[in-house]
């Protein structure tokens, strides 16, 4: 089966994945037979996931939401600061706009819920926590999330490959800065 032709697009989820396929060229029991072909052929496949350090500025006018989380998780907000930062991510998955990871790994007592109104813009950056999830905006755009910092990365670059600098699979922490740090990442 020419794999290149069938299947149009994979897009993984927590636990699925949807492949989106050309029913003309192909259907779903020859798909879901190679499919599982494939699956056994790499079960001894062991990826080598990266840790990828992200730079933050928490509070202020980076994380806006910092004492509101603050305030409902019953914290100060240094001890939101030093849960968040002390935390290991995983990238479960990318999606919501492009280069923006779903981040498992939030400490339960961080746990808030979205904003009843979500914003209309949320800045390039933003690191942003809800429900049992943390993220990042990797592109201006609205956003539900409540935001607790910023970081100076570029998550998304088109014309760069691959276009996003996290990857499913991947590790994340969150690397505490100072507003001054910021600025410098930024120029450079």
């Amino acid at each position: 089966m020419n794999t290149r032709n069938r299947i149009r697009n994979v897009h993984p989820g927590y636990n699925s994945i949807l492949v989106s396929f050309d029913p003309l060229i192909s259907n779903h029991s020859e798909l879901e037979k190679f499919i599982r072909g494939l699956l056994q052929q790499n079960e001894d496949i062991h990826i080598q996931n990266r840790i990828v350090e992200i730079p933050t500025c928490y509070g202020g006018e980076f994380g806006s939401d910092l004492d509101e989380v603050s305030h409902r998780c019953g914290l100060a907000a240094n001890d939101v600061i030093r849960l968040h930062s002390s935390a290991e991510y995983i990238v479960y998955f990318l999606g919501f706009s492009p280069g923006f990871p779903y981040l498992g790994g939030l400490p339960p007592e961080l746990s808030v819920p979205r904003l009843s109104v979500p914003r209309t813009r949320v800045p390039t950056g933003s690191v942003a926590i809800a429900g049992k999830q943390a993220g990042v905006y990797p592109v201006s755009s609205p956003g539900g999330w409540r935001i607790i910092g910023r970081t100076p990365l570029k998550l998304f670059e088109p014309s760069k490959e691959p276009p996003t600098l996290l990857q499913i699979g991947d590790y994340v922490k969150f690397v505490p800065i100072t507003e001054t740090e910021f600025q410098n990442m930024s120029i450079a």
